[in-house]
């Protein structure tokens, strides 16, 4: 039995991962400070195999036990709380993956940073591969996520290649399902959370920029393939298939049954035009590619905030 440390383990992703590592028969130390996550993500977990420890990753952590894979997902992941708290973004980024890294050096383990499609900034090559290098504004709204992310990655390759850590680097496109924060400020719990309310879905400039939209069970399968692989180098996992804002929110439309309106609003500063992965790699490293179409997606989703909401109003 594996034992797998997961940082950020009660936020949206982490907490699908912890699920998905305790199907496979691990035992997993949940690491989390509780900042844009909840407790509410895992209270259905009665397992002995699982531990849940309070802590935050800027700080250094200690395990008591032997530990074969850090999974390190922590993160202010959402714009809104990374516009909100710029400072603590960047020092997770920085101190927090130094500590997760520390971790996995000290227990001979593993260790996965998830990274994101944000490295890529707004691509002027699409879609886009590992070796594109990107195009990020360093000091720009989103340069407090984005430069983390980047640095991370550049210690974590530090890491590898000055210490000998057994390390990889996933790069994660737009991700969505179960348990995302309904305020959280991206698109999917937006749009979806405006269309059960009846409320008017907002899109952003006209519509036309493009994003790619994995559903969270393809993502933590394409995670546990890539911990388990024997890979180094910078994978993308992420859905190729491209849609724009606009047909998003009229799927959502479709998929809810809503009889909202769509309305326009002002584009966010550095918003990238276009984000769609690049998934030549995981095809041919991990075997992977996502299984489960957008819209299928959304019903999955749309479905388990309704039977949330029924359980909670009984």
């Amino acid at each position: 039995m594996a034992t797998a440390v997961v940082t950020g383990g009660a936020g949206f992703l982490g907490s699908n991962l912890c699920d998905y590592l305790l199907a496979q028969g691990d035992r997993v130390v949940c690491v989390d400070n509780l900042l844009t996550s909840s407790l509410r993500n895992i209270e259905h977990v009665r397992d002995e195999r699982f531990v849940f420890v309070y802590h935050d990753m800027v700080d250094h952590l200690e395990i008591d036990e032997p530990v074969d894979v850090v999974y390190h997902l922590a993160a202010l992941a959402s714009p809104i709380d990374y516009l909100r708290q710029p400072l603590h973004s960047l020092k997770v980024g920085s101190y927090g993956t130094h500590n997760a890294l520390g971790l996995a050096k000290y227990k001979r383990a593993r260790f996965l940073l998830a990274s994101t499609s944000e490295v890529y900034g707004d691509p002027l090559v699409h879609p886009q591969p590992e070796s594109y290098w990107g195009n990020v504004n360093p000091i720009g709204p989103r340069g407090v996520y984005d430069e983390a992310k980047r640095y991370a990655e550049a210690l974590t390759m530090a890491y590898y290649g000055q210490q000998g850590v057994d390390t990889a680097i996933v790069r994660i496109f737009n991700t969505y399902g179960p348990r995302m924060r309904p305020h959280d400020g991206r698109a999917i719990p937006t749009l979806v959370r405006q269309a059960l309310a009846g409320d008017p879905l907002t899109v952003f400039g006209d519509g036309s920029q493009t994003r790619s939209f994995c559903y969270v069970d393809d993502l933590v399968r394409g995670l546990h393939l890539l911990a388990t692989s024997e890979e180094h180098l910078p994978v993308n996992l992420g859905n190729p298939g491209e849609f724009t804002l606009l047909e998003l929110a009229q799927l959502v439309l479709r998929v809810t049954g809503s009889s909202s309106e769509i309305v326009f609003e002002a584009l966010p500063v550095d918003d990238p035009k276009v984000r769609q992965p690049d998934i030549t790699r995981a095809r041919q490293v991990l075997d992977w590619e996502p299984e489960v179409s957008l819209e299928d997606g959304l019903r999955r989703l749309v479905e388990s905030i309704q039977i949330r909401a029924e359980i909670l109003g009984a």
